[in-house]
This record gives structure tokens, sequence and C-alpha cells, in this order.
């Protein structure tokens, strides 16, 4: 996942909120490292997204991430 894709999925997924989340919530599978602070330390993008999917539960159905080519079956 890039990261200009991490930020349509954040947007698509949070809306207004989602710039908050990436900089304000702290994502426990990440150290308590916001995913800001996680991308910023190199952590993989998609991680990230995982993560921020996980903490603030996210249906597994949407968890590929928006901007992304739907999952192959």
């Amino acid at each position: 996942m890039r990261r200009s894709e991490f930020g349509r999925a954040v947007a698509a997924e949070f809306g207004a909120r989602g710039d908050a989340l990436v900089s304000d919530l702290s994502l426990s599978s990440l150290s308590y490292r916001t995913a800001a602070q996680a991308l910023e330390d190199g952590v993989d993008t998609r991680e990230v997204w995982l993560a921020l999917c996980a903490e603030t539960d996210v249906p597994l159905s949407r968890r590929h991430g928006a901007g992304w080519l739907e999952p192959r079956r």
C-alpha cells in the first residue's frame, strides 16, 4: 500500500475525522504510537492501515482499503 492509497483509504473510511485519528489515536498494536508516528518511523503503510482498522473496529470486509483494487477471489 502506498502512502497515497493510505490517505485515500483513511478519507473514504473515516471522512472528516480521519486526519484526527491518524494524528491522535494511539494504536496498541504499534507500541501505542499514532498512525502518523508509525509511518514516520518507517512502519509499513499496510501494517499501519490494518492497525488503525483494528483499533477502530472497521469490519473485515472493508479492511482491504479504499483506493485499492478489490481483492481477488
